[in-house]
């Protein structure tokens, strides 16, 4: 399973710069161990269901220190019996864009 998904906090700080909770929440994805890549929009991390989810959960518990409530967009690609996609998927794109080259 492939998991893009961004949080934010909101109320408790008057700055508009979120870059210290979403470091926190990004710390907790690397120290999970799984295969994660993370974007100007997104972290995207792989693993199978269960695990990939108590990683968004802790994540988001993270950035809920750093305000009263916290957003949370997830978007998932539940494909059982394939590993190896957060970077297959890219390999096959680009693939595709040469070809039409």
């Amino acid at each position: 399973m492939i998991v893009a998904f961004s949080v934010a906090p909101s109320g408790g700080s008057s700055s508009d710069s979120v870059h210290d909770a979403v470091a926190a929440a990004v710390r907790v994805v690397r120290e999970s161990g799984l295969p994660n890549r993370t974007a100007s929009l997104c972290t995207e991390i792989e693993g199978e269901w269960d695990e990939v989810m108590a990683v968004v959960k802790a994540a988001t518990l993270a950035v809920a220190e750093y305000g009263t409530r916290v957003s949370l967009v997830l978007k998932a690609d539940y494909r059982p019996g394939h590993t190896g996609e957060l970077d297959g998927k890219v390999q096959r794109l680009e693939a595709a864009l040469e070809e039409r080259a």
